[in-house]
């Protein structure tokens, strides 16, 4: 049974002022400390190392999402979130980070849009459970002709270790390759890899947990010991990571707001020109949801490490794929000509890993004054594993999510203390992954909302899946009933999805795909007409989102490094 609510916790009057609250005070060149914590104003946190214990929350998790990104606080009252229980079972509140996640995200589209269109009145919010639980699950409905997505290779997964256990991710070649080469195993290919999971079991089950992750990242590769809480918040990447902002946004200079060509059109971001250098989920989330509302994204990816096909099939939605390679002259004089035009870029890689392609931030706007770039990382960008390559199933195994989950499931209290004889578990979604591209989306937009009412200047957006984690271990409100459903181990139904899937022909074949949750504006129809555009032509279609993207996915390079005319 659905029940709807609505998100702000006191009426404000809704009318749209823009600019009024983007004045903040904020320094010029520094990022706000905006997270959970001031959004709350309570710093009476229980124990570390304890997830469902010492929330003393005074807010939910919207309003905690809106505060991180510096919107105004009575835009809330323009939100209502359809409830739907059960629908991400689970030890720790992931509905409550996923509708949070949208709904700050549909926020903060829907006050672009009358930035844009230069609209009085913020258009109604409106986010689904349903839609948000089918949405943050998009990369395992999708279907290719039918076929079931290949989410995770075999040699990605949980290993026993002498003293505990390891989580290795392995399902790009070159990653697959180096885990094998720092075990000191031959490689026949991916091919024999469900033999070969065998034999790597008996190799890991005689190692230390930890001089496994030192060995594989040694080697270029991707593994991380599972800890406990308690063993997370002794570590110092923990304490990097939990003082910064859940969105650390920054103005770094005063250049002139970049101008957006032709009309809004519906989801307002019709002329905006994003370039996506982001690989699996978090990141071409983010892209994914600005291409809904409108922009031209142009996806590229080296061509030697093409993003897979069943990654690609559900993220590529609305944008446009091309092939660069950046070490070579063609290929920086292919970009160079693409940034000259670009409002934003996004990059998903660790810290540095592009600077020598000249895609440092401040490079990029030095080349392109007034971009706005979004930089998302997993363990943040400060720290002793800054630089270390990770993914969500690592972030969840290091930080003791694992734990919490599999203790959840087993009705256990002892997930900080003992849990030597507890295989991990994992979330019922990617939803650090999900989570974290929906707050970088909400992140741009915010800044493309400051750079045209506060003050003008290149931003930067920077959030890792790290410190999302830490928003849900720590500040998200509990979800009453979740660890107790968990603990009664009873059988839940299936959640009916039909009502967010839809599918269409593609040149990949018959593609089904989870419609967004991202949504403002009228359900049915395009919203009374507004005047006073950029070009003066009638804005109707900028104050209401679309439900489905305009384009299907294409082939993975199968289009120019080339703007759409």
């Amino acid at each position: 049974m659905a029940a709807r609510d609505s998100v702000g916790t006191a009426k404000f009057d809704t009318e749209f002022v823009p600019g009024e609250f983007e004045r903040d005070g904020t320094p010029d060149g520094a990022a706000r400390s905006t997270g959970p914590a001031a959004a709350t104003g309570d710093e009476s946190r229980g124990p570390e190392g304890t997830a469902a214990t010492g929330r003393a929350v005074l807010q939910s998790g919207t309003a905690q999402a809106w505060a991180a990104l510096g919107g105004d606080p009575a835009l809330l009252a323009r939100a209502t979130r359809e409830r739907r229980p059960d629908l991400l079972p689970s030890a720790l509140p992931v509905q409550e980070l996923a509708s949070a996640a949208v709904t700050a995200c549909s926020l903060a589209a829907a006050e672009f849009s009358c930035v844009r269109a230069r609209s009085a009145l913020l258009p109604p919010v409106r986010v689904d459970d349903g839609a948000v639980a089918a949405a943050f699950r998009s990369d395992r409905l999708v279907r290719i002709d039918g076929r079931a997505p290949v989410t995770f290779a075999p040699l990605s997964r949980f290993w026993r270790t002498a003293d505990g256990w390891v989580r290795t991710h392995a399902n790009y070649p070159h990653h697959r390759a180096r885990l094998l080469s720092a075990l000191g195993m031959p490689d026949h290919g991916p091919a024999e890899d469900e033999a070969a999971a065998g034999r790597v079991a008996t190799e890991l089950a005689g190692r230390q947990a930890r001089d496994v992750e030192e060995a594989v990242y040694g080697e270029g590769g991707v593994a991380v010991a599972a800890r406990t809480p308690q063993e997370w918040a002794a570590h110092p990447q923990r304490a990097a990571v939990a003082p910064t902002p859940l969105v650390a946004l920054s103005r770094l200079d005063g250049a002139p707001t970049l101008p957006l060509e032709g009309p809004p059109g519906p989801g307002g971001l019709r002329g905006l020109r994003v370039l996506d250098l982001t690989r699996v989920l978090a990141g071409p989330v983010a892209t994914r949801t600005l291409a809904l509302l409108g922009a031209d994204v142009l996806r590229i990816d080296a061509p030697e490490r093409p993003e897979f096909l069943d990654t690609h099939a559900d993220t590529g939605l609305g944008k446009r794929s091309t092939l660069l390679d950046l070490s070579s002259r063609a290929g920086q004089a292919a970009f160079e000509e693409l940034l000259a035009s670009a409002h934003v870029v996004v990059t998903g890689y660790r810290p540095g890993a592009l600077d020598r392609f000249g895609l440092a931030p401040e490079s990029l706007m030095d080349r392109r004054p007034g971009l706005v770039v979004g930089q998302l990382s997993a363990w943040g960008a400060t720290g002793p594993w800054q630089r270390r390559r990770g993914f969500d199933s690592l972030v969840q195994a290091a930080t003791g999510i694992g734990f919490l989950e599999a203790a959840g499931a087993a009705g256990r209290t002892d997930a900080g203390t003992g849990t030597a004889d507890l295989a991990p578990g994992a979330l019922p979604t990617q939803a650090l992954d999900h989570g974290t591209g929906y707050l970088l989306a909400a992140g741009l937009l915010r800044a493309l909302t400051e750079q045209r009412t506060g003050a003008a200047g290149s931003r930067l957006v920077r959030l890792s899946l790290a410190r999302t984690a830490h928003w849900l271990l720590h500040d998200l409100p509990a979800d009453p009933g979740g660890a107790a459903r968990e603990a009664s181990g009873a059988e839940r139904p299936a959640p009916d999805d039909r009502p967010w899937l839809t599918t269409a022909d593609s040149p990949l074949g018959r593609l089904r795909y989870a419609l967004s949750p991202v949504g403002f504006g009228p359900a049915d129809s395009a919203g009374p007409a507004t005047a006073g555009s950029e070009d003066g032509e009638d804005t109707r279609d900028a104050v209401r989102s679309p439900r489905d993207w305009t384009r299907v996915t294409g082939q993975v390079g199968g289009d120019p490094a080339a703007w759409l005319p």
